[in-house]
């Protein structure tokens, strides 16, 4: 691991979720210490659960699940950037004008933002292959329309919801972010890790 960031956030029963989802649950099913030959734990969760990567299915008239999704948008140069100094800032499409339009076509905002549409609409405008957050959600949690998802998932842009970004300031990276290969799911958990990069 030597220079890479875990960006993953840690699965547990303290997991915060979207608010309606199952929370996660670990049950140790057999232990030595009960007799049983070998140690085995279940998982009940939602695929949306921490560190996650939305398929197109997820939303009504999306097509294909977690498996259409292409590695190339999920392995590659980055950036991270934080566009307002207060966690759950608003941001429109004129805030996206502080980040060069040569910037990577992965971008991981810190300060758990909203991603007003008009943002989206310029995201996807801009050839952006993969959007990230360290937020539960690009849209706000209590608005059923989901609308910048509909936007950036229909355009074929990956989000990446759920990061622990707090070790990574703003720069540039390399990123790996890989779903478990869930045919058909609309979700998927994913181990996402940052590299620094000096240019």
């Amino acid at each position: 691991m030597r220079g890479w960031i875990d960006i993953t956030t840690a699965l547990g029963p303290a997991t915060r979720v979207f608010p309606g989802d199952l929370p996660v649950r670990l049950t140790v099913e057999q232990d030595p210490a009960r007799g049983d030959a070998s140690r085995v734990t279940s998982l009940r969760m939602s695929v949306h659960a921490g560190t996650h990567v939305d398929a197109p299915n997820h939303l009504r008239g999306g097509k294909g699940g977690v498996e259409k999704i292409s590695p190339d948008s999920l392995i590659g140069p980055a950036i991270v950037v934080k566009l307002h100094r207060r966690e759950g800032g608003m941001i429109r499409a004129a805030d996206l004008t502080r980040i060069p339009r040569r910037a990577p076509a992965r971008i991981l905002f810190k300060g758990s933002p909203i991603i007003l549409p008009e943002a989206a609409e310029e995201l996807v405008r801009r050839g952006i292959r993969l959007v990230g957050t360290d937020g539960l959600s690009i849209d706000p949690v209590d608005d059923r329309d989901l609308p910048a998802h509909h936007l950036l998932l229909r355009a074929g842009i990956v989000v990446l919801e759920g990061l622990d970004l707090s070790r990574a300031p703003a720069g540039r990276y390399r990123l790996i972010a890989l779903p478990l290969l869930i045919p058909g799911a609309d979700g998927s958990p994913a181990r996402a890790l940052l590299h620094p990069r000096k240019n």
